[in-house]
């Protein structure tokens, strides 16, 4: 089976973890094209759980309502498992 590129790690590593919202977004897009959203952001909350706080950058690219909804909810699941978001 191949790997799909959405299958890596989306958060570059550090402490903190650092997440682009424009490079998340433009697998938010790929990812509309097969109905696999649900699936992107279940990577993301998989890969959030490895960490205890994230940077987010570009965060221009959240102007999307429907983009910055469902990244919302990870991050706020994020957060309620004791996570911390910096910007």
């Amino acid at each position: 089976m191949p790997v799909n590129r959405r299958d890596f790690l989306l958060l570059r590593a550090g402490q903190p973890a650092v997440l682009s919202c424009e490079r998340l977004f433009m697998r938010y897009l790929d990812a509309q094209e097969e109905d696999d959203g649900a699936r992107l952001f279940a990577a993301l909350a998989s890969d959030l759980r490895r960490v205890r706080r994230v940077q987010l950058t570009d965060t221009s690219w959240r102007a999307r309502a429907d983009f910055d909804r469902r990244l919302t909810q990870t991050l706020d699941a994020f957060l309620r498992a004791g996570g911390r978001v910096e910007q």
